[in-house]
């Protein structure tokens, strides 16, 4: 693995942290009190090509690599997870998703939206009973004529009240079948029959439009499914898999910006007649955070590079995933630390990197459904 970044990269890399420093990182605290980032920032991400990273170009993508993606979404997460989560679902989840799967005319009807950022998606699969245990959801897809009708409820679905279009995942065979009777939609969200609520008093990530989706007889054509049918749970679990290297490099952007804010406080902040940068415990407690960093930003670049040459990344993306979650987890836990009681007001900018990091462990494979997907992997038996 070359870890010298290519001179496009370095670009892509230094584009997105001006876009980050100047457009983001001054309103994320504004944004996360008042419970909504300012959508013109979405825009912003599609004229920059941000949110058509690894699309291609005659689709209205610009193209790039899996690395540079990374980069992109790493300085996203420096600024602000909120908006990091918009891209993470939008281009990550749906788009790619459409790219890998749809048919011609999905591909030209949804990917130059997605792409300008003109248009968001979403992700339906999480529902109120099926977390981790996607295979079991109870979201029904009944064939009548040439027409799906669909039922059920969706949880906990990112971009939910902003999206134009819903990646749908529900059933359409018998219970029995598992996970080979899940079939996928792209459902726009104006579509009679599907009801959205905004999710509020969320622990982190404040800013980011949180949903609940019911789907009360919602009609779709059969050319809104995406990928033949009883397919869906592949759709699925092939992006979470990119997915999953979104959000670790979103934790290395946590991560970072615990590092940064660290070492400034520390070098600003006098307590016996010195900085306490000077303080021995204090060093220790910046340098776990630095360690943190740079091994997670390790982990996930190799499955940016894994991805990029075709190679298998499965396993891999599970172990970045796992580790940069807990390491943003614990870089921000100490950069409060670092800021003792001013880190635990949101006029400083940790106690908010405390909340958005700690959800990182939760979704897209809690920690624990990662250390099983990591020792399946490595034995090839599956635990219970």
């Amino acid at each position: 693995m070359d870890l010298a970044l290519t001179t496009e990269q370095h670009e892509v890399r230094a584009l997105a942290a001006r876009f980050v420093d100047r457009e983001i990182a001054p309103h994320a605290a504004r944004w996360d009190r008042d419970g909504s980032i300012d959508r013109s920032v979405v825009r912003r991400l599609g004229e920059l090509g941000f949110l058509g990273l690894t699309i291609p170009e005659e689709y209205g993508g610009s193209g790039g690599d899996h690395f540079a993606y990374c980069l992109v979404t790493e300085e996203l997460g420096r600024g602000d997870s909120a908006v990091r989560g918009v891209l993470s679902v939008s281009l990550g989840l749906v788009a790619k998703s459409v790219a890998a799967w749809g048919s011609e005319e999905q591909k030209r009807r949804w990917l130059p939206g997605l792409c300008s950022g003109e248009l968001l998606g979403c992700f339906g699969l999480t529902e109120p009973g099926t977390g981790s245990d996607a295979a079991n959801l109870t979201t029904r897809a009944r064939r009548e004529g040439g027409d799906w009708l669909l039922d059920g409820t969706k949880m906990f679905i990112t971009n939910g009240t902003w999206a134009d279009v819903v990646l749908l995942f529900a059933r359409s065979g018998e219970p029995a079948d598992g996970h080979r009777g899940i079939s996928a939609f792209l459902v726009p969200t104006d579509t009679p029959g599907l009801h959205r609520r905004e999710i509020h008093g969320k622990l982190g990530l404040r800013g980011q439009a949180t949903a609940e989706l019911v789907l009360e007889g919602v009609r779709v054509p059969d050319s809104a499914r995406i990928a033949p049918e009883g397919k869906g749970f592949s759709v699925a679990m092939s992006a979470l898999a990119k997915g999953r290297m979104s959000v670790a490099a979103g934790c290395v952007g946590i991560a970072q910006a615990s590092l940064d804010a660290a070492v400034s406080y520390a070098g600003e902040r006098e307590q016996f007649g010195r900085p306490i940068a000077g303080h021995q415990l204090v060093q220790e407690l910046i340098a776990d955070i630095a360690v943190d960093t740079d091994a997670a930003r390790m982990l996930t670049w190799r499955v940016a590079d894994l991805v990029d040459r075709g190679e298998p990344f499965a396993r891999e993306s599970s172990v970045a995933k796992l580790f940069a979650s807990e390491a943003a987890v614990r870089a921000s836990n100490n950069a409060l630390q670092v800021y003792g009681g001013y880190g635990y007001i949101d006029e400083f900018p940790v106690g908010k990197l405390v909340r958005d990091a700690r959800v990182m462990t939760l979704y897209e494979g809690t920690s624990q459904i990662h250390k099983l997907l990591i020792g399946r992997a490595l034995t090839d038996v599956s635990a219970f």
